[in-house]
Parts: C-alpha cells; structure tokens; sequence
C-alpha cells in the first residue's frame, strides 16, 4: 500500500495463512471493539476499511450496523478471497474492493465516506507511503467525516519496546520505528485532519496498540 504498485503483505514475513492467529495475539477482540465503538456505525453511513486484510473489522462492522455500506480497500487479492469467505460465513455483506491505499479515493470517491477506519496498516508502510494513504484518507471522507485509526504507536516503556521487537522482525525496522516514536499523530494533522486524538493505548504481547480518532474539516 504505497505510491508504488508495490505493497507489504499481510504478517509480513510470516505465511498468509498465520496472519489471523498471530493477529489474535494483539488482543484484537479488545481493540476491534474499541474501533468499532468509535466508528459508531449508522444507518446508512458509508465506511471505508483502509487496508481490510482477511476482513475482520469490515465484518464486524457490518454486523454493528448491517445498514451501512461497509467498503473494505486492500491491494492482496489472496487475502480479499479470505475476507469473502469470512463475510460469507458470518452472513455480513461487506464491499470488498482491490486497490493500494493511496488510492482509495479514486476507488471510493472523493467526499464520499461518513467514516474511513484502518488497522495494522500503518506501521508496515514506509514513510512517503503513511503520508500519501493518509492524504487518500482525508479525501475519501466528506466534510465532517471521522477517522479512526488502530495500530502500533508510540512504544513508551522498555517492555512494549521488546515486545515490539516482534513486529520489527516481521515489517522491518525502518518502515516500522517512526510509529514506535511516536509518529502518527503528527502526520495525520499534517494530511489536513482536525481534532487528532490518541483515544486508547492497549498493551499487547507484540508491543502497544493506539487507537486514534480525527475529523475531516466541516
């Protein structure tokens, strides 16, 4: 998911097929329903998942609000055949669209989208690349819309610094230590957002997970 055609698959070095296991190791029942709170999904609201993967957030929430139109954008067509079997299953309608992040816009529509979400995303991305998904990011949303963001962040003590480790081994430390510094927050203001907030820190086996939340201006 960069400016390139190029793009880090899911759990990096590790196989496609591990990539929900290891994900359950960061908690992700606590922080996707954290995301989802902060969505807040509604009638009708139009949600972009930046970044969907094997599907787990756009399911989700789908199932929130079965209402909402639920897009999720991701470049691995292997692990959108695994969203839609998911989606199948739990009996969840989402969209699911093949595309690079930094093209979200031009998939979904400028000013389109009530909520844009991402997850897991981020920190896997080299810095040109977090800068121009985020600017798709902001012009995907309408005037007024939210964005909500769950990923690595800042790595504030020596035992979330090790377990991070983890992560680094798997995404390489260059694309990956500006997010353990701390990084996002300012580049989200940077890409035009308002309001930018860490709402939630949650403390996992991988390191700490940030949960962010921001507005485009009305």
């Amino acid at each position: 998911m960069t400016p390139t055609d190029t793009f880090t698959p899911a759990a990096g070095r590790f196989a496609l097929g591990l990539y929900d296991p290891i994900v359950s190791l960061t908690r992700e029942r606590l922080w996707r329903s954290l995301v989802a709170m902060h969505v807040a999904p509604r009638p009708d609201d139009v949600i972009v998942d930046v970044g969907c993967g094997t599907g787990s957030l756009a399911v989700l929430l789908g199932r929130a609000e079965p209402r909402a139109t639920v897009i999720g954008v991701d470049p691995d067509p292997a692990v959108l055949r695994l969203a839609r079997r998911k989606a199948a299953a739990a009996g969840a309608a989402p969209d699911f669209r093949t595309g690079m992040g930094d093209a979200v816009a031009d998939l979904v529509g400028d000013g389109t989208a009530d909520t844009v979400v991402s997850s897991l995303v981020l920190h896997q991305c080299p810095l040109p690349a977090k800068q121009a998904i985020l600017a798709a990011m902001h012009r995907t949303l309408r005037p007024g819309g939210k964005l909500v963001i769950a990923d690595f962040g800042r790595q504030r003590t020596a035992a979330m610094r090790l377990a991070f480790r983890i992560v680094q081994f798997a995404d390489g430390k260059e694309d990956t230590q500006p997010n353990a510094d701390g990084i996002l927050p300012r580049l989200i203001a940077e890409a035009g957002f308002e309001g930018v907030r860490e709402t939630e820190t949650v403390a996992t086996v991988t390191g700490s997970l940030s949960l962010y939340t921001a507005r485009r201006a009305a």
